[in-house]
């Protein structure tokens, strides 16, 4: 097989050698040399970490393994997943976010390790806002019974309510920024949304399981209608019910 040439640009744009992207995805430095040399392709989920820390797309670095996603999954909106949402690749999130030009959105109860991991990650939202995308971001009502009932389902108590709070604390700044809209929602969430154009990270819940324990779905929108939709259907319908914060129900 010819040299991936793709990859070989990609490691020297991003100034990371074959040694460091071993170490960051958790292989051998020989094998990301093979891919490098012979064109090797890797497992599709390992292929998706190391295309998150090159910053670029899967599909540009091994087209193989997009065209055999497309034969298997007829949509291909199916990007990468993982078995928890702590062995997914946490810049996935913020890249999300980065490359949005049109919309970002964020539906969750708290997701607090957005803003734990970035402490910048306020500035980064503000600055998309400036660029014309529009921001939109749900939080869980810490003081309904949904978010209580959730507590009890996670066995953590009222941690999830003060989750809830702290997450609510973190946006705040947000709210005098144009561009940038914030409310709270009641609703029981079945999956935590990140949607930045026409990607999104789908963070599956579990009965009683905390998020970071759940399982984690890529999804690149390529169709009317399939798995992208149907999830942003869910965002919109929750977006409808919500309400500003502090604002009486």
């Amino acid at each position: 097989m010819p040299p991936n040439e793709r990859l070989r640009s990609a490691l020297l744009a991003a100034g990371i050698s074959a040694q460091q992207l071993a170490e960051e995805v958790g292989v051998d430095p020989k094998t990301v040399e093979r891919w490098v040399n012979t064109g090797r392709t890797p497992h599709p989920n390992i292929a998706h970490r190391a295309a998150v820390v090159l910053r670029e797309d899967l599909a540009h670095l091994w087209p193989a393994i997009e065209r055999g996603r497309r034969r298997s999954q007829g949509s291909g909106e199916l990007v990468a997943a993982y078995p928890t949402r702590s062995s997914a690749p946490l810049d996935m999130w913020r890249i999300l976010f980065e490359r949005a030009e049109r919309r970002v959105g964020i539906l969750v109860y708290a997701a607090n390790f957005l803003h734990e991991s970035w402490p910048d990650f306020n500035d980064l939202l503000a600055a998309k806002a400036r660029q014309g995308c529009r921001v939109r971001v749900l939080l869980g009502d810490a003081d309904s019974p949904v978010i209580r009932g959730r507590g009890a389902e996670e066995r953590f108590g009222h941690g999830i309510e003060s989750r809830c709070r702290v997450a609510l604390m973190h946006y705040r700044p947000l709210v005098t920024s144009a561009g940038v809209e914030l409310r709270v929602h009641a609703t029981t969430l079945y999956n935590s949304l990140f949607v930045g154009d026409d990607q999104m990270i789908v963070n599956a819940h579990v009965y009683g399981m905390n998020a970071y324990g759940a399982p984690v779905y890529h999804l690149r929108r390529m169709r009317d209608d399939g798995l992208f939709d149907t999830y942003a259907t869910s965002f919109e319908a929750v977006w409808e019910q919500s309400r500003l914060p502090g604002e009486d129900e």
